[in-house]
């Protein structure tokens, strides 16, 4: 009996479509296992998130009355948070003479989140009365809103006259000048009030990065201590070093 030898090829070739449809088959339902363990793990990361929002709010609760008593002190330090911020390696070359001598007023630095601290929060300069502008309070908002988007709001400052952020000046690429009502190139970027300046929405957080706020936020006001005795431990240091410096110059005249 002859056997057809043609007709191989074509079970051998329905042999591997079959495999071919069971690989994928067994490929389609581990993707799918997997994507059902990622969900599971993503349920866990979203309850694990608001465990650590309420831990979070109920230790800022607990902070406060601590945060307070510590204002309470700085106040009865002079030039504290003036000393701190130019201390810092940021600060110190955000503030131009004139934010200086207006950081002198300023009294404490504030930092509050929303009471749901997936809301936002504001950072608040506190000042006392002072000849550069009638605001005793200057505070800055970030509201987190849905899908990303960010309302940033901040206070208006009254600058008492012929005092600002610019003090009148006009910044334009052939030098500067004084500027007049219609004047669109102020020179705000060049003092540190500027950052009050404007509301802004954004609807990408990754735009909105505001190094100043975050700063603040997670450095200076944590521990400004750390900075204000940067620069209190360099006087002593200097003042070290002059007092062994006259100290070798009398041991010298001595010996001659």
């Amino acid at each position: 009996m002859l056997v057809d030898k043609g007709k191989k090829p074509k079970i051998a070739e329905k042999k591997t479509v079959e495999d071919a449809e069971q690989i994928d088959g067994e490929f389609l339902l581990s993707i799918e296992k997997i994507q059902e363990v990622q969900d599971e793990l993503e349920k866990i990361n979203e309850e694990a998130s608001d465990k650590v929002l309420e831990v979070e709010q109920k230790y800022n609760e607990i902070r406060k009355p601590v945060y307070d008593k510590r204002k309470e002190i700085i106040k009865s330090i002079p030039d504290f948070w003036l000393t701190a911020f130019l201390s810092h390696p940021v600060f110190s070359d955000l503030l131009s003479e004139e934010d200086q001598q207006i950081f002198k007023h300023l009294t404490s630095l504030e930092v509050e989140d929303f009471q749901d601290v997936k809301l936002g929060y504001s950072i608040s300069l506190n000042f006392s009365p002072n000849p550069y502008f009638e605001d005793t309070k200057l505070t800055k908002t970030f509201t987190f809103l849905d899908e990303g988007a960010t309302k940033v709001t901040a206070t208006s400052i009254k600058w008492k006259e012929g005092k600002g952020a610019s003090n009148g000046i006009c910044c334009e690429k052939k030098g500067k000048k004084r500027c007049n009502d219609s004047c669109e190139n102020p020179c705000d970027d060049e003092s540190f009030f500027s950052w009050f300046s404007g509301n802004q929405q954004k609807d990408d957080v990754e735009e909105l990065h505001d190094e100043v706020a975050e700063i603040i936020r997670e450095d200076l006001w944590v521990n400004p201590l750390t900075y204000f005795s940067n620069d209190a431990d360099e006087e002593i240091d200097g003042d070290e070093e002059e007092n062994d410096t006259e100290g070798s110059e009398e041991d010298d005249d001595q010996e001659d």
